[in-house]
């Protein structure tokens, strides 16, 4: 990454997070605010909170002086995009505050510049209609906060040149981040997901079946405890599709539209396909690699609950 010139347009919490990760990836970073002044003071936050990063043992030893070394404050948006070979734009989430800083650094980014938007739900196709060049862009998500979270998200909308994600991906991936290509669609996965699971989280909290503290137990206890293992489409899987449809049939006796039973799901049942057990489901693992899958999915279990033993209970309560 070394040769990479990178700008980050939105130098705040999810915009300055972001430029920590890709300047210690090696490349050279440049961010810029809606003012010098307030580009500075974000750059002497980031150098200050890496201290304690490094002190926690979250960032490697020498990271500040990576940093340091590979990240600086731009006087503008026009200076810091000038040389950029790719630019993230991580302002705030309104259309018409990233629909104006878009023109602006399309106007004055190299045409050969990859541009990037961090948003977490607008249509990129919407966004792309500031964009001088909009065949180099691409919406680039990543996740609250970004030094740590490792998934990120590409949506490239229907203009995009298919030709620039793998360098977007080779860019994002260098810092050690994990990259799933994503259609353009309101939400794009991850806050579909995230918000579809809130939502019937409050429905149980005003139906009164749980409270808010017990229904984040349950998650974080059962389902989610998978959750960093395995995705959805692993756990159906593992648990068996004729499972599933029997859990959705009888969630139908209460909820007949709301848990309808998927004709993804129910096709794969019809055709004889239930998952690991018989070698062919979602993701079509071999049943002879079950033992060896099980064996994996144990021993995963064991060292998460070991790691939250050792990190004890969050300080929420």
């Amino acid at each position: 990454m070394s040769e990479k010139i990178v700008a980050v347009v939105g130098s705040g919490y999810m915009g300055g997070g972001i430029a920590q990760v890709l300047a210690l990836s090696g490349a050279t970073v440049k961010i810029a605010d809606i003012s010098a002044e307030i580009a500075q003071s974000n750059y002497d936050r980031l150098i200050e909170e890496s201290k304690q990063f490094v002190a926690d043992g979250l960032f490697p030893a020498g990271a500040t002086e990576t940093l340091q070394a590979n990240l600086s404050p731009a006087a503008s948006i026009e200076e810091a995009v000038a040389d950029a070979d790719f630019i993230e734009e991580a302002v705030p989430e309104k259309i018409e505050i990233k629909h104006a800083t878009l023109a602006r650094i399309s106007k004055a980014a190299r045409p050969d510049a990859i541009i990037g938007s961090n948003t977490s739900t607008i249509l990129i196709g919407k966004l792309a209609e500031a964009v001088v060049h909009p065949e180099r862009f691409l919406g680039v998500h990543f996740s609250n906060p970004a030094p740590f979270i490792p998934g990120v998200e590409l949506i490239p909308h229907a203009g995009t040149d298919e030709a620039i994600l793998p360098t977007v991906e080779s860019i994002v991936q260098a810092t050690g981040k994990q990259t799933a290509r994503i259609k353009d669609a309101t939400g794009f996965v991850l806050n579909r997901l995230q918000y579809a699971l809130f939502h019937e989280a409050t429905q149980l909290v005003d139906s009164g079946i749980a409270s808010p503290e017990d229904i984040d137990t349950i998650v974080r206890t059962t389902f989610g405890f998978r959750l960093p293992f395995f995705g959805p489409f692993a756990i159906a899987d593992m648990a068996g599709l004729d499972v599933y449809a029997f859990c959705y049939a009888s969630l139908q006796t209460e909820f007949p539209e709301r848990f309808a039973t998927p004709p993804i799901l129910q096709n794969l049942v019809d055709a004889g396909k239930l998952g690991t057990k018989t070698g062919a489901g979602f993701l079509d693992v071999p049943a002879d690699r079950t033992p060896e899958l099980i064996a994996y999915r144990n021993k995963a279990y064991v060292a998460m609950q070991k790691l939250i033993d050792e990190l004890g209970p969050a300080p929420i309560a």
